[in-house]
């Protein structure tokens, strides 16, 4: 019965966050960007985020987006600084046409930081992507 489930892999979809500035409250602030590469609309998305360790674990967040359209990003959330010091995780499931689809990020603990920022070229801004 195992070997009848078909488990769809999820390609051209990444995660990053991003250290930028924000313009209304005059501050570098550390956001949560989910980024579209397919050539199809994305619907009825998801988004689990929690932060952990093995001794700390946050609530959980959720963030649904009706639609993310082809060749398109969201942000997701804010980030504090405080939480880079805990595994990250984002779940993200989605339809792609009939079909749904699942997959985790992971940014491991103290991996986010500005000397690990890299451009992101569909952002046109630094951070650090997860794929």
């Amino acid at each position: 019965m195992k070997k009848d489930i078909k488990i769809p892999e999820v390609t051209n979809l990444e995660m990053a966050v991003v250290y930028e500035y924000n313009d209304i409250y005059k501050t570098d602030d550390w956001n949560v960007y989910i980024i579209n590469n397919k050539k199809v609309d994305l619907e009825m998305m998801v988004i689990v985020s929690q932060g952990f360790s093995d001794t700390k674990t946050t609530s959980l967040l959720r963030k649904k987006i009706e639609k993310l359209p082809a060749n398109s990003f969201a942000k997701i959330e804010l980030m504090q600084p405080e939480l880079f010091k805990l595994n990250n995780r984002f779940q993200v499931s989605f339809f792609e046409g009939n079909t749904l689809y699942e997959k985790t990020f992971l940014f491991k603990e103290n991996t986010l930081k500005e000397g690990a920022l890299r451009e992101i070229p569909e952002l046109k801004k630094r951070g650090v992507l997860a794929k």
